[in-house]
């Protein structure tokens, strides 16, 4: 079997590839640090859906959904990552995040307590607050 011909002046090491950047900037989604956190309920019956989280030491935040809320809090998840995802790339830090969620509380199915706000010591706290069944 013959090689292909290679155009002159061609070589294996023309070839070049494009960095595609991680797409666009994000709040990590876990710390070791103080976080504060709001409450979101169900707009329709009040619920306890999720929980909203921020912590600016890490420049992390994240929404988790309450287990016990199911379909519900999984449903309303994709909007409120996205008013995140919308703060991080206008530069808010996670607490500025928060605070205009608390400003504007109405998502698509589920809204922020507005007395909400609270404070937790870390990611993994909230995590098992959405576990819990109290």
């Amino acid at each position: 079997m013959t090689e292909p011909a290679r155009s002159p002046g061609r070589r294996d090491e023309d070839v070049h590839f494009n960095s595609v950047g991680e797409g666009p900037p994000r709040y990590r989604t876990r710390t070791d640090r103080p976080v504060q956190y709001v409450t979101v309920v169900d707009q329709t019956g009040g619920a306890l859906l999720a929980y909203v989280w921020a912590g600016d030491e890490d420049d992390a935040a994240a929404w988790v959904p309450r287990d016990a809320a199911g379909g519900r809090a999984l449903a309303d998840g994709g909007h409120w990552h996205t008013r995140l995802r919308g703060a991080k790339e206008r530069g808010l830090l996670p607490s500025q995040a928060l605070a205009e969620l608390l400003a504007s509380p109405e998502g698509n199915r589920g809204r922020v307590l507005p007395d909400s706000l609270d404070d937790a010591p870390n990611s993994d706290a909230i995590d098992a607050l959405a576990a819990s069944d109290s």
